[in-house]
């Protein structure tokens, strides 16, 4: 049986791209009836989200926003 490859190799552009047409697919879903695909799309996103790493300047005053 195959294994599933665990080492992935997304560009930033990749990943913002994956975000963008899961934000558009839960707007096109419809009202009614799309709940549970519109909840595992809602946690795949928070799952990208906690994947990324964000950065604050060492040096200078950070402003966050």
């Amino acid at each position: 049986m195959p294994q599933y490859n665990d080492m992935f190799e997304l560009s930033v552009d990749d990943m913002d791209l994956i975000e963008r047409s899961l934000r558009s697919l839960t707007e096109a879903l419809p009202s009614q009836g799309a709940e549970e695909t519109e909840r595992q799309v809602h946690d795949l996103l928070g799952r990208l989200h906690n994947q990324k790493i964000f950065y604050r300047p060492r040096d200078g005053v950070y402003v966050g926003g």
